[in-house]
């Protein structure tokens, strides 16, 4: 995948860094610094958020001629964490937090299932289904494409910090996204498979440049859990939001592409997710979270934290794309 385009100063600083040899001895920490305090939202600052995806993404499949060994870079990484802090710190303050809720299985479950409790009114599942436009399901599947192409790896990270039943519900959750083994069965690829039935290129990233920063945000987000170990809880969380959040807006989604007119092909990546996450969100709210409360009675706040933070970004990076749709504008980023 090919470095993005800088957005400002912070993802110039960080872009131009990591074109360099690791070798050099760049300061972008004061940079990173001014960055977070003159932004006034971080969640939509895209200087901000293609900086901290650009720095998160070493850890996943990198970029075309950066050096593998920027991702322990120890400048680099105090940058990041400058970054993940105040993007961290500015959700705490904002997101809400069931409270008084006793750290057992059944207990956090049924907190997450109420979070996660369908609501009327507008959503991109429902416009999708009724409404949206051929172009629209392009935007659509480009917004989606910067996390499902890699669907399932953040989340992935946890598997070595989890014990007993919690680890083997995460195992097994997985397993399935990575096609149980099949790598045309991959989840990534089914949707990599929708893509190309609607003609859209689906390389790993292609579309980044593209990408708004509230998006970017959500897939930070997934990051920001999964490569912290202090944030385990956090990470089983917001996976059980978004299993528990999946699988009728998936079904909306394939009566949208139907719609038009793609063929079961095209759609089986919908119609998958309707089935699998249907017994993925009993898992993951169950065996997952719920079960980690259990064993970790100090993680549950950092549980429902993670859900509602799933939840409040998802909300977020809705309504952008909804407010674009209906003014007959477009949810995707301009470039020149």
């Amino acid at each position: 995948m090919k470095l993005p385009h800088p957005r400002g100063p912070l993802s110039d600083a960080v872009i131009t860094l990591v074109s360099s040899s690791p070798d050099a001895q760049t300061r972008i920490d004061e940079v990173a610094r001014d960055a977070v305090d003159a932004s006034t939202d971080l969640a939509t600052d895209d200087d901000v958020q293609l900086a901290l995806y650009v720095m998160n993404e070493l850890a996943y499949r990198g970029f075309d001629g950066v050096d593998d060994d920027w991702e322990w870079d120890p400048e680099l990484l105090r940058a990041r964490r400058i970054v993940e802090t105040a993007f961290e710190d500015a959700l705490r303050r904002v997101v809400q937090v069931p409270s008084d809720v006793p750290p057992e299985r059944s207990e956090v479950a049924a907190a997450l299932f109420a979070m996660t409790a369908p609501a009327p009114g507008p959503s991109v599942a429902r416009y999708v289904a009724k409404r949206a436009t051929r172009e629209q399901l392009d935007e659509f599947l480009v917004l989606r494409s910067i996390y499902q192409l890699k669907e399932a790896d953040p989340h992935t990270w946890a598997i070595p910090r989890l014990t007993g039943g919690p680890k083997a519900a995460l195992v097994e959750i997985q397993a399935d996204e990575y096609g149980g083994g099949d790598p045309e069965r991959m989840h990534c690829e089914l949707f990599a498979r929708t893509m190309r039935g609607a003609g859209l290129d689906a390389d790993y990233g292609a579309y980044v440049e593209r990408i708004p920063a509230i998006t970017l945000a959500a897939l930070n987000l997934m990051s920001l859990f999964g490569l912290h170990r202090r944030l385990r809880g956090a990470t089983a969380g917001h996976l059980a939001a978004f299993e528990m959040t999946s699988s009728l807006p998936n079904r909306l989604y394939g009566d949208g592409f139907r719609r038009h007119g793609f063929d079961e092909g095209t759609t089986l990546y919908f119609d998958e997710h309707v089935e699998a996450d249907a017994v993925h969100e009993q898992i993951a709210g169950r065996d997952l979270a719920g079960a980690l409360a259990q064993q970790e009675p100090e993680l549950c706040h950092d549980i429902l934290f993670g859900a509602a933070a799933c939840l409040y970004l998802d909300d977020l990076a809705g309504e952008h794309t909804l407010s674009a749709w209906t003014a007959g504008g477009s949810a995707l980023r301009a470039i020149a």
